[in-house]
């Protein structure tokens, strides 16, 4: 009776023993809802800085800062690569209405980022609405010439991941110009990528890839609110004119940089993990989501792993990445480095899909190595990790070419998210302290097990 009772006991405290994993990330994440400086390095970088447009001041000292700050760290190397970057000014607050007998109705929009300005005086031409680049192409030149092209394709809202839905329409924003201009529209509008109505216009980069720079129409985001009264008067006016103004500026690219800092490898130095953010910004709002709590939870991943005296068996590399937003410049330099140095790279994590609750990753590698990811599922079901899915991991990580690399993407709740991308209520105010820090500690709990196990 005293042999099965004390065997019972012991297969009860071997039940809830916990391993060295569960402790660390217990510990981890412990570590970052108490100790953690990514809030306040995200107050910063939002109120103390504002936008971060490539080739603007604020993207300058928000270099300046983020150095500064990862040399607080006590890292192996803290360092500035060099890029150069394009650089695209807004310019003066844009303007469009229509008149209806002998009502003025104004619309809110805002320029598309490397959009080309209009007409000192503006443009006024008649309207036609779209739904897709196909209804475009299919009305053909001599319908188009001379007009003014509204695509107005909304979001899905059937999709319950929210980047699906912006997938699914956002070739109007980037390629709507390039295909109107080519028809011979003289302007495009476009509905803004939000699911809400609301009134808040969301700007986005438009690519007009080799078009010559005469034959450039100009762009411009008009905000859902706008987009679903300009379709109504549509329907009733069918020659309504839109008149519209944007004074917005291209310069050649400027000198700016990508800030890395890292801690060596204790094993296997030659080896790099990466994990990082954007640092730019679009310049409406002080990019809090876009991507401030991606490069703040980056930077935290190092800042617990030295709290925590953790020394990594591989090189561990914050990377805050320039001009994500309207060119890759960054990504693609860092990429290009890292080649000729021939580094070896075997993982790189991405943070650019805001700082709301961590659910998951989105998991780009070999089958081996998703399922190495997949089995470490029930070390992060205590803090609701649950989403492990094979897909895209980043843009900045994205030309990272390493044999075998694995690339990640951290996967929070975004069903908000796109209610603040690209507009002007992308500030701090925005961003919940917890669900920040749970994200980085998310982050930094599997940069622990992939350094560990691989």
């Amino acid at each position: 009776m005293k042999k099965a009772l004390l065997f019972f006991l012991l297969q009860t405290a071997l039940s809830f023993s916990q391993t060295t994993d569960e402790v660390m990330l217990k510990q981890i994440y412990k570590s970052a809802l108490t100790e953690s400086h990514c809030y306040n390095w995200l107050d910063d970088l939002s109120n103390k800085i504002g936008h971060r447009l490539s080739g603007s001041s604020g993207a300058e000292k928000g270099v300046l800062y983020t150095k500064q700050q990862l040399e607080t760290l006590g890292l192996d190397r803290v360092y500035l690569q060099e890029v150069m970057v394009p650089k695209w000014e807004r310019g003066a607050k844009e303007v469009a209405y229509v008149e209806v007998g002998k009502n003025k109705i104004n619309f809110p929009i805002c320029a598309l980022g490397l959009s080309v300005a209009t007409p000192k005086d503006g443009i006024s031409a008649s309207v036609i609405e779209v739904k897709s680049i196909e209804e475009l192409k299919a009305l053909g030149v001599e319908k188009v010439k001379g007009k003014i092209i509204f695509f107005n394709r909304p979001m899905n809202p059937e999709f319950i991941e929210t980047f699906h839905a912006y997938g699914s329409c956002v070739d109007q924003r980037s390629s709507g110009a390039r295909e109107a201009g080519e028809l011979g529209a003289v302007g495009v509008i476009v509905r803004s990528m939000n699911l809400r109505l609301d009134d808040l216009p969301h700007t986005g980069m438009t690519n007009y890839k080799d078009t010559p720079m005469d034959k450039r129409i100009p762009a411009a985001a008009i905000s859902t609110n706008g987009a679903e009264a300009l379709s109504k008067l549509l329907k009733t006016n069918t020659n309504l004119k839109l008149y519209f103004k944007q004074s917005c500026q291209s310069y050649p690219d400027v000198k700016s940089y990508n800030v890395i800092g890292e801690i060596k490898g204790s094993e296997h130095p030659e080896l790099i993990m990466v994990v990082g953010g954007h640092l730019d910004s679009w310049d409406l709002g002080d990019g809090s989501q876009d991507d401030g709590a991606g490069c703040v939870q980056s930077m935290a991943v190092l800042e617990l792993f030295k709290k925590l005296n953790y020394h990594p068996k591989n090189t561990i590399r914050v990377v805050l990445f320039m001009n994500e937003e309207n060119g890759v410049k960054g990504g693609t330099k860092y990429a290009e480095e890292a080649k000729l140095n021939k580094e070896n790279h075997i993982f790189a994590m991405e943070s650019d899909s805001g700082g709301f609750s961590p659910r998951g990753f989105s998991i780009d590698s070999d089958e081996v190595n998703f399922n190495k990811i997949s089995s470490w599922k029930n070390l992060f079901e205590p803090y609701l990790i649950h989403i492990f899915d094979k897909g895209h991991s980043g843009t900045d990580v994205d030309p990272i070419q390493s044999d075998s690399i694995v690339k990640v993407g951290l996967h929070p709740d975004s069903q908000r998210y796109f209610d603040y991308h690209h507009a002007a209520n992308d500030k701090f105010d925005a961003v919940n302290k917890r669900e920040l820090e749970l994200g980085a500690a998310t982050m930094a709990s599997l940069m622990y097990l992939f350094d560990k196990y691989n």
